[in-house]
């Protein structure tokens, strides 16, 4: 039966806010990173002359990973998939000459996210702009790369007390940065289904809310700052769906489990980027097609803002043509189709209406066997979400090599002449040119102001003082991303995946 509710009123099946669109057109981001901070920044400040309406920061796997580019585990891995970031210098390269109290930021960026967000706030800083005027999000979701994606570095609740900090410190001081964006995308990347993306996510939204509560703070107030981010995949009329259903869903979760009574803390607002494991490196240019549809149902299921990948991302990271193009598709599908004329156009629809009823009864009851199983943390540690992910990316890929699942010029449809496609390279000098820039850091920085603020990190880690103040004073004080880092693992230690299926 169709939800009769209102836009912008519980429980925002048809959308958070009661005009949507016509109001205000989702953001538009492009997710870019790569190379050195001056390589990085010269891209930003080409997608904004496109028209892109907020940034979003690709790291490098060093970064990530909580390790400088002279790393011995570095090798071989900087600025290749994202924008390698060392300290407090490179990151005031990455945004000069983009007015931060201006521009919303979105960064990637999930085990360092409070050293990261310690630079951006320092950056600011230089720049004058008060922190209550910095608006953008982190991605900050540790749990979700212990079941697909890998780039952690704490164990999981050393990892919850970081996130926590961050909670509470941004509710003081940044009012308007989403804390936290609760990732599905990469649970689907890694096999998951449409209704196993809504339920490991909004799972994983339930672990994050009950520690932050646990903490002390008020569900109504850090709950207004959780964002989401879900991947916009190829069954076009069941991600429309998909993103109604988690819609409904949190908000009853938010209303019913933590008893958050504030509409704001019972919205689930979100981005979504189309869908990477669905590119292929044959006939590129379908890419183009795949990457406009699966736009289209994000914007039809009431996305908040949204990247489209590049038609040559199964390839290497995208060429600025391809970024362009891509950018292009968003502003095609805002500015010439009308679907942002109407508030959720397919509401009534009964097979829309069918497949979200089905998708929120199906993830609600995944849901209930997590807390069966003891909760999220605990369906971690036993591999129990891993190995259901796991099970439907083998089915999957199953369905693809029998042919039930066609895949256009893969499996079907297949070209004998290959089309000639530029990709994009990573100059190979760039390892070099960072490792210099790092070595030159902490050879003129004041070491013995360094060495006092990164024990001062681990003091902190080891009681229950919030990390964020001695963070950023240590990358105030040049400390570097590796060091900062390992003055966590000192007292965290590192996390051993024991999980095997």
């Amino acid at each position: 039966m169709a939800d009769r509710s209102f836009p912008g009123e519980f429980p925002f099946t048809r959308g958070i806010q009661p005009t949507m669109y016509r109001g205000r057109l989702w953001t538009m981001r492009q997710y870019a990173g790569f190379g050195t901070a001056s390589e990085s920044n010269a891209r930003y400040k080409y997608l904004l002359g496109q028209g892109v309406s907020g940034l979003s920061v690709a790291f490098d796997l060093p970064t990530q990973m909580g390790y400088d580019s002279d790393h011995p585990l570095a090798q071989g891995e900087v600025g290749r998939v994202g924008v390698a970031i060392d300290s407090l210098d490179d990151m005031a390269v990455l945004f000069d000459g983009i007015p931060l109290g201006s521009v919303s930021t979105s960064m990637t960026i999930n085990a360092t996210a409070a050293i990261l967000l310690s630079l951006y706030i320092a950056v600011a800083r230089r720049q004058g702009v008060p922190l209550s005027n910095l608006s953008g999000t982190i991605q900050n979701d540790v749990l979700k790369e212990y079941v697909s994606r890998g780039t952690y570095i704490y164990p999981p609740r050393a990892s919850l007390r970081i996130i926590t900090d961050i909670f509470a410190f941004c509710e003081r001081e940044l009012p308007n940065w989403n804390t936290i964006s609760i990732s599905g995308y990469h649970i689907r990347e890694a096999g998951a289904t449409a209704v196993q993306e809504v339920a490991f996510t909004l799972a994983d939204g339930i672990a994050y809310v009950q520690a932050a509560i646990d903490t002390g703070l008020d569900v109504n107030r850090f709950g207004q700052r959780l964002s989401f981010f879900f991947n916009a995949h190829n069954n076009f009329l069941e991600e429309i769906a998909k993103f109604r259903a988690a819609r409904r869903l949190w908000a009853t979760i938010m209303r019913d489990r933590f008893g958050a009574t504030n509409p704001r803390a019972q919205q689930l607002r979100f981005h979504t980027q189309t869908a990477g494991s669905t590119l292929t490196a044959q006939q590129p240019n379908n890419n183009i097609v795949r990457v406009a549809v699966q736009a289209m149902a994000a914007v039809l299921g009431g996305t908040q803002s949204l990247h489209c990948n590049g038609l040559d991302e199964a390839l290497g990271l995208p060429t600025e043509d391809a970024a362009r193009l891509a950018l292009r598709t968003q502003q095609v599908i805002a500015a010439e189709t009308g679907v942002a004329n109407t508030v959720d156009p397919v509401g009534g629809s009964y097979v829309i209406e069918a497949l979200t009823d089905r998708i929120e009864r199906e993830a609600a009851a995944i849901i209930a066997r997590i807390d069966d199983a003891g909760g999220t943390l605990r369906a971690i540690e036993t591999g129990l979400i891993q190995q259901e992910i796991q099970d439907s990316a083998y089915r999957a890929q199953q369905a693809i090599d029998s042919g039930d699942t066609v895949v256009v010029g893969v499996n079907r449809f297949q070209a004998d002449d290959a089309a000639h496609i530029d990709v994009f390279q990573v100059d190979p000098t760039i390892e070099r040119q960072q490792i210099a820039r790092t070595q030159a850091v902490r050879a003129t920085r004041d070491a013995d102001a360094c060495r006092s603020a990164l024990a001062a990190v681990t003091a902190a880690a080891r009681s229950s003082d919030n990390l964020m103040p001695p963070i950023i004073a240590a990358v105030e004080a040049r400390a570097t991303v590796g060091e900062i880092s390992d003055a966590m693992r000192v007292v965290f230690g590192e996390h051993a995946d024991t999980f095997r299926s």
